[in-house]
C-alpha cells in the first residue's frame, strides 16, 4: 500500500487526534497503516495476539491498541491504549479520511475524450472519472464506469456494465460483464447507540493476466489493499471481502466466498460455492473442495474437503456410508 491516491488526508497532529494524551513528539500523522507496512511518523493498530510477530517489529511511530497486547510493541512505539481498538481506529480514518465511509457519487464523470485515449476502444455509454489512465490497445464495454483515478494496464478487456473505482488494474487483465470493483467494503462496528460505519481507505490491486468472470465482486481495502495476484481466475459470483490477497495462479470457482482480510497462497483451487472465514492464511498449493467452509489456516500442499474443512482422508472417513 503506497501513497494513497483514491482519497483527500487531513494533516492532523497525534495530540489532536488524541487530547487526553500527552505525546514528547506530537508529529504529524502520515498516513494510518497495518503493523508490517507502517512506517515513520504514521500510525498503526493492534488489537489480537494473531499479529504479536508482526508487532514486535512495527516501524510505527504510533499504534492504537489494548492492554492485553501492548507489551508486544517495540520500546520506540508510542502505545496508545483504548479499550476498543477497531472502534478508536473507525472514529481516528473518519477524521483524517472524512470522505471513506461512504462511496460519494463522482462528479467528474464524462464521456471519454479520445485524444487522450487513442489507443483505446470504448463501447457506447461509458463514462470516465478525472486522472484516468488507460493503456494501449484495451476495450471497454457499453454502459462501464472508470471513477477518478483508476489506472488500467494495456491490452486489458472490461466487459459491459462494469463499475471500477479505487483499483490499480494490471496488463492482460479480462474483467467480463456486470463486476463491481473497488467499492467499499461490509465494515460496521456493533455499538450500543447503532452500528458504526468502518472507512474503507484502501484500494483493489489486480495483477497481470488475470481473468475476473462476470457478476463479481471485489470490495478495497479497509487499511490495507486487496489483491488479486498474477494469472489468477476468477468464475462468476465469486465475492471478495475486503484486505484479502490472493496469491499467483490460483483457480477460484464460481459463489466461492472470501472473508475480509484472508490471505490465500499461490497454486490454490477452491471449488464452487465453498466460504473462506476471516483473517484465515491458506498455503500455496491448497485444494479447497466445493461447498467447504474453511473456518482455520491450512498448510501448504494440503487438499481439505466439507464443513468445517478437513483433510481430504478424514472426510471420505466421516462421510463413508
Amino acid at each position: 500500500m503506497g501513497k494513497n491516491i483514491f482519497f483527500k488526508k487531513k494533516n492532523i497532529k497525534l495530540k489532536k487526534l488524541f487530547p487526553k494524551i500527552n505525546f514528547n513528539n506530537n508529529f504529524v500523522v502520515k498516513d494510518i497503516k497495518p503493523l508490517h507496512i507502517a512506517n515513520k511518523n504514521e500510525l498503526s493498530f493492534f488489537d489480537s495476539l494473531k499479529y504479536k510477530e508482526i508487532a514486535s517489529i512495527t516501524k510505527a511511530s504510533a499504534c492504537i491498541t489494548n492492554k492485553k497486547v501492548q507489551n508486544f510493541l517495540p520500546a520506540g512505539t508510542v502505545k496508545i491504549v483504548v479499550d476498543n481498538v477497531i472502534l478508536e481506529l473507525a472514529k481516528i480514518l473518519k477524521k483524517i479520511y472524512p470522505n471513506a465511509d461512504i462511496d460519494y457519487n463522482d462528479q467528474t464523470l464524462k464521456k471519454p475524450n479520445n485524444r487522450l485515449f487513442k489507443n483505446v476502444s470504448f463501447g457506447n455509454n461509458v463514462l470516465v472519472g478525472s486522472n484516468v489512465k488507460i493503456g494501449k490497445n484495451s476495450v471497454i464495454g457499453s454502459n462501464s464506469i472508470i471513477e477518478s483515478n483508476v489506472k488500467i494496464g494495456n491490452n486489458c478487456t472490461i466487459g459491459y456494465n462494469t463499475i471500477l473505482r479505487k483499483s490499480l488494474i494490471g496488463n492482460n487483465v479480462v474483467i467480463q460483464d456486470n463486476c463491481k470493483i473497488g467499492q467499499k467494503g461490509f465494515g460496521f462496528i456493533p455499538h450500543k447507540n447503532g452500528n458504526i460505519k468502518f472507512p474503507h481507505i484502501g484500494q483493489v490491486v489486480i495483477k497481470d493476466n488475470v481473468e475476473i468472470a462476470s457478476g463479481c465482486t471485489i470490495d478495497r481495502g479497509s487499511v490495507d489493499d486487496t489483491i488479486i495476484g498474477n494469472n489468477t481466475y476468477l468464475d462468476n459470483q465469486v465475492h471478495v471481502a475486503h484486505n484479502v490477497q490472493i496469491g499467483s495462479n490460483c483457480m477460484i470457482a464460481g459463489q466461492v466466498g472470501f472473508a475480509g482480510s484472508s490471505k490465500i497462497g499461490n497454486n490454490v483451487q477452491i471449488g464452487g460455492q465453498a466460504g473462506i472465514s476471516g483473517h484465515l492464511k491458506i498455503g500455496d498449493n491448497v485444494k479447497i473442495g466445493g461447498g467447504s467452509g474453511v473456518v482455520k489456516n491450512i498448510e501448504d500442499n494440503q487438499t481439505v474437503m466439507g464443513y468445517p474443512a478437513v483433510s481430504f482422508k478424514e472426510f471420505l472417513k466421516k462421510n463413508k456410508s
